[in-house]
């Protein structure tokens, strides 16, 4: 069975396709990409059809990332389809646990700096879109550095699975 994972920002052009880019990569090289499914969404439908934001295909395809995203947004009745939901902030992290229909859904909830037990108290990602190229360049920084600890997250709960 299919263990899915769904990053989830504001518009699903910066944040949460990087994130999704860059787990999608841990999991192929992992050698997990047939047990682990990898996506993204924002909260709001600002950008659905959309690509992701230029600075951020540059970013990811200048450190060895796939940048192929179609914005969209998230749905309430995807949960019951998704085993994690990764907030890029605790603003996102606020939204989706509006939408989660059951407490279970919520619980499914967690925000992607959790993983990085170097973030400290600082568990959000900012929101580089407002600002220069260097903010999209620190949001790869953070992003890499959580989905070290996601990636063993993930694998202890395939590990379960199978026990």
């Amino acid at each position: 069975m299919t263990y899915r994972v769904c990053f989830v920002c504001t518009g699903n052009i910066c944040r949460s396709p990087m994130a999704e880019s860059v787990f999608r990569a841990r999991v192929a090289e992992a050698g997990l990409a047939d047990l682990v499914a990898v996506d993204s969404a924002g909260t709001g439908g600002w950008h659905e059809g959309e690509p992701a934001d230029p600075r951020t295909i540059s970013v990811l395809e200048e450190n060895g990332y796939g940048s192929e995203h179609t914005a969209r947004q998230f749905l309430p009745s995807w949960f019951n389809r998704l085993d994690l939901v990764i907030a890029l902030d605790t603003g996102h992290l606020r939204a989706l646990r509006r939408l989660a229909p059951t407490e279970e859904d919520a619980r499914k909830i967690r925000l992607l700096r959790s993983f990085d037990p170097a973030a400290g108290d600082d568990l959000d990602v900012p929101d580089p879109y407002y600002g220069g190229r260097d903010g999209f360049e620190e949001c790869l920084e953070m992003v890499e550095a959580a989905s070290t600890g996601l990636l063993a997250a993930v694998q202890e709960e395939l590990e379960g699975r199978a026990a």
